[in-house]
């Protein structure tokens, strides 16, 4: 069975591809993208990866 660990991320709109990228090449997948808790343009991402998938 796969086991997951999960990570939050706050996003900037205008560097949200270098952010993604980022942690998708150190094995993170993303989950979702919500507004933040000040629900002004703050962008949070939920991102999951197999536990111990470290690269």
């Amino acid at each position: 069975m796969t086991t997951w660990e999960y990570s939050t991320v706050p996003l900037l709109i205008h560097n949200t591809k270098a952010i993604l990228d980022q942690w998708g090449s150190e094995g993170w997948e993303l989950v979702q993208v919500v507004p933040g808790p000040e629900g002004s343009t703050n962008l949070v991402a939920y991102m999951k990866r197999p536990a111990g998938g470290h690269a």
